[in-house]
């Protein structure tokens, strides 16, 4: 950390347990800006790092005071230059991302500079969860079968990133089986407040990151201002680059009342998520505060926080409090932190009380907690909350709407071998995963308590589920172990599989082979119910079409159920050893007892012990030999190989090249996500990767996922837009990464025809509805884009990172203007697409798009230039953000 000159000499001292600290005063600030009292919380640790980081280039007095001016309108057009504290990084993503840095180190030397000049300047931690898989399960050596597999299929990628951890300064990594990056950096890595050294001197700052996970808002929780971002642009936060940004408006979330008897954290943040979509924060921050927030626990705050992406928002903040220095002790954070977190909250104004002025905000909106009820959310998307009463009428209509099979809702199906069937709405995967709610104990304690209860009853799990429990820390089986809970989860099935993301990424790993069979030999709509966050088609499985959110408590009584046809507020789930009915009621533990377990197993010393030595990892990561130099000896791998970025980079960038005669690659419709663009699941055999991987002697078992092989450019793009439920238009009535080659009219995957369009110098564009991009801040989405010869996406809006992260591997994001679309425009994809004066645009202008049809016609569409900042051009003309910054670097 490198603090810039002070202008306002807002510099002073501050003094907590038995330490002096320097810090930039807010109060200081005030007395040239004007009264900043009322700023939101979240806008007031903005502030403090334009006044740390001023510098009268990047960060200018102009700037500082332009928060004060956004308390005139809650909206401001100033763009500032943002540095988060640390940057967090997961496996899936951090993998590509470290791949980068050791190409830019090659790209560095051939450009004749020193190769150590990328180095991470701000601390980096990579933490591996997205690669173990739940290939085991239900058995007492799931876990440990799990773990073995996981290192089969990883070791060069684990062998790579422990290169990395010895080459590059300020980076570390915590190894495979410790948990979810955003459960270990919530019970562990954050501080809410930050200190670093600089000449002789102690600074204390808000506790700030990026992440390249787009649940990093999970830590908002604890009053830590992040979210996530591409890995590129984490990348070049990590270089010491700004995140440049607009200041954002910010939505008050007001809490009142408090949850009632039955209701949960996750039932909560369902609710939370359907209000704010349909209120439309998207690029906005949101802000929570009200009575209500004395009547949640830190834990609760996160759950919300969390599902950020989920509702829209940047992120979801809450303030610093009492809980917060609760949350703090109760997880080993040292008795010097807390009391410092605490003094210099209350000196710098961010600090809430009963008695704290409500701030001042750009929108509000408000939920009276008492009113929450038990929910789900799905079939495939998270905002579509389900009351749970309501749960069967919401499948059968899916049933009808979605999956057309309304005729067969009653009809069941032989399963080979088995001595039961299968029919629509059988639940085949009941999960307890997910950072969203594993770092609650109050809904794993729930679901524990269920489990009990049940045994109890002699009730037990249908045989077609597949049951798993992934936490995300070790700490959950210290708590369950200690409440005598493990025991009864085991005996409904739902042994430890892993501590990582696991199902709610995709992990879910096969369905037994007989229930697979059944499932696509009948074609059934069958479904799962995981306690995760996202629930977008053919994300869980590919076996899976109808996927259900809900909390860890509802999850067990679903796999005891079966079915989403059965109503849990009034159907019987089973039937006890007397043969008499049991509900959901009987075996649902009360608030109160929940509470009590809670209290009593739920101890600082087990968070204390695990993270003791969080970085050392057990005796398979420590066998590694991992190499040592300065850059990477790249082996042949699938799973790591030098990208191709940097191929014939000069030091100064060329020309941006015109988007002439371009073809149509596809035409999507709306609410195109990230896992449609870049699937993270299973890799095909029959597909563009699969074929590749067969072709490098590969056997199809050894295939691992699309997630572990980001590394691996040749793989991922071969899988861009190969998501098994991805609509192209172009080719009517088809699911799967397929597309019409207009020159032949022949039908053919996308790689395919994209790599002809190539060889034959022929740029193509993607048109696209609304939402486009949505999901996880997955940069192999741009990266797969730029890589098939994609110049500019067009589409009617596009969602905050995935536009980004297009800019930043130098694709055009394209605007429709309010009313206009692909779809109204007639396009068929036959047409050819003209971008004029490219090598001319500014930020938000508008630009013409001729577009000429296959009879000779053109038509010419204005559409609105979607980078939105000077930097973001920049980054553009330079061809990528990379690019960029090696660029800075080397002059």
């Amino acid at each position: 950390m490198i603090p810039g000159r002070d202008s306002l000499k807002t510099k002073k001292t501050l003094s907590a347990g038995g330490a002096s600290y320097a810090y930039y005063s807010l109060a200081e600030a005030a007395k040239h800006i004007g009264d900043i009292s009322r700023l939101p919380f979240s806008l007031k640790v903005l502030l403090e790092n334009l006044l740390r980081f001023e510098d009268d280039r990047s960060v200018s007095v102009d700037d500082i005071k332009a928060f004060a001016e956004w308390l005139k309108s809650g909206k401001s057009t100033r763009e500032i230059a943002y540095r988060p504290a640390r940057v967090l990084m997961q496996d899936f993503t951090g993998v590509p991302a470290v791949v980068d840095l050791a190409a830019m180190r090659d790209a560095m030397k051939t450009l004749g500079e020193d190769p150590e000049k990328i180095n991470p300047l701000a601390p980096v931690d990579l933490v591996i969860d997205h690669s173990v898989m739940v290939d085991y399960f239900g058995g007492p050596d799931a876990f440990k079968k799990n773990v073995d597999r996981e290192y089969e299929r990883n070791a060069e990628r684990y062998q790579f990133l422990k290169w990395g951890q010895g080459a590059f300064n300020n980076f570390r990594v915590v190894p495979p089986g410790t948990g979810i990056c955003h459960q270990v950096n919530l019970e562990y890595l954050a501080q809410t407040v930050w200190t670093a050294e600089y000449k002789g001197e102690t600074y204390a700052y808000p506790d700030t990151l990026v992440g390249t996970d787009s649940h990093t808002t999970m830590v908002n929780g604890l009053s830590v201002l992040g979210w996530g971002v591409g890995g590129i642009e984490a990348e070049a936060a990590m270089l010491g680059q700004p995140v440049s940004m607009l200041i954002p408006e910010v939505i008050g979330f007001k809490m009142t009342g408090k949850l009632p008897e039955g209701a949960t954290a996750t039932d909560l943040v369902l609710t939370v998520t359907e209000m704010l979509r349909k209120k439309g924060v998207v690029g906005k921050f949101v802000e929570f505060f009200g009575p209500g927030l004395d009547h949640l626990a830190l834990e609760d705050q996160a759950t919300i926080a969390n599902m950020a992406p989920e509702y829209g928002a940047t992120c979801g903040f809450f303030p610093i409090d009492e809980e917060t220095l609760r949350y703090l002790k109760a997880t080993g954070r040292t008795d010097e932190r807390v009391a410092l977190v605490e003094a210099y909250a209350k000196e710098q104004g961010m600090w809430r009380s009963k008695d704290t002025p409500d701030p001042v905000f750009t929108d509000t909106l408000e939920l009276d907690l008492s009113k929450v009820v038990p929910s789900l959310a799905g079939p495939k998307r998270p905002q579509d909350r389900v009351e749970l009463s309501k749960a069967p009428q919401a499948f059968a209509a899916a049933l009808d709407k979605e999956y057309g099979k309304a005729s067969e809702a009653t009809k069941r199906f032989a399963v080979k071998g088995e001595s039961f069937d299968l029919g629509h709405g059988d639940v085949t995967i009941a999960a307890i995963t997910s950072c969203t709610n594993t770092s609650n104990p109050s809904v794993l304690i729930a679901a524990g308590l269920v489990a009990r209860n049940a045994k109890a009853k002699g009730l037990s799990v249908k045989p077609w589920v597949k049951t798993s429990l992934a936490p995300g820390s070790q700490v959950v089986t210290d708590y369950l172990d200690a409440a005598g809970l493990t025991d009864d989860l085991d005996a409904l099935g739902f042994n430890l599989v892993g501590y990582g993301c696991t199902t709610c990424i995709g992990n879910s790993g096969p369905l037994p082979e007989a229930i697979s069979n059944a499932v696509n030999e009948n074609d059934l709509a069958v479904a799962s119910v995981l306690s995760g966050n996202r629930n977008f088609e053919g994300r869980v499985s590919p076996d899976v079409r109808a996927n259900f959110l809900a909390s860890p408590p509802l999850v067990v009584a679903y796999a005891i159920a079966g079915s989403m046809n059965v109503n849990l507020t009034t159907d019987a789930i089973g039937q006890d050893k007397d043969g008499k009915d049991v509900f959901l009621k009987d075996i649902w533990p009360s608030n109160k007892e929940i509470a009590e377990v809670v209290r009593e197993h739920v101890t600082a010393k087990m968070f204390a012990t695990r993270y003791a030595d969080v970085f050392k990892g057990d005796a398979k990561w420590q066998a590694i030999d991992a190499g040592d130099g300065q850059t990477y000896r790249w082996p042949s791998s699938t799973y790591v190989a030098n990208p191709p970025y940097f191929e014939g980079m000069t030091k100064e960038p060329k020309p941006v090249e015109p988007i002439t005669g371009a073809r149509v690659l596809a035409l999507f419709g709306d609410s195109i996500t990230t896992d449609h663009i870049s699937p993270a699941g299973s890799i095909k055999e029959d597909g563009p990767a699969g074929e590749y991987l067969k072709a490098h002697q590969v056997p199809v078992q050894e295939f691992n996922s699309y997630g572990s092989r980001r590394g691996n450019h040749e793989v991922m793009m071969r899988g861009t837009f190969a998501n098994i439920r991805i609509k192209n238009q172009m080719v009517p009535g088809t699911e799967g990464g397929v597309t019409k080659y207009v020159p032949t009219g022949a039908t053919m995957p996308i790689y395919d025809a994209a790599m002809k369009y190539k060889a034959a110098g022929t740029p193509s564009v993607v048109f696209a509805g609304k939402e486009y991009g949505t999901g996880s801040s997955r940069d192999w989405a741009a990266k797969g884009t730029i890589l098939l010869g994609v110049r500019a996406v067009i589409a009617e809006s596009f969602e905050r990172i995935h536009r980004s992260n297009l800019i930043g591997m130098g694709v055009l994001p394209l605007q429709f203007k309010q009313g206009d679309s692909w779809d109204g425009l007639g396009l068929t994809g036959d047409e050819e697409v003209t971008i004029h004066n490219v090598d001319k645009i500014t930020p938000r202008a508008n630009v013409t798009a001729s577009i000429k049809f296959a009879n000779g016609d053109v038509k010419d569409v204005e559409v609105l230039v979607r980078i939105d900042t000077a930097d973001e051009l920049d980054y553009f003309r330079n061809g990528g953000i990379l690019q960029y910054v090696i660029r800075n670097l080397a002059s």
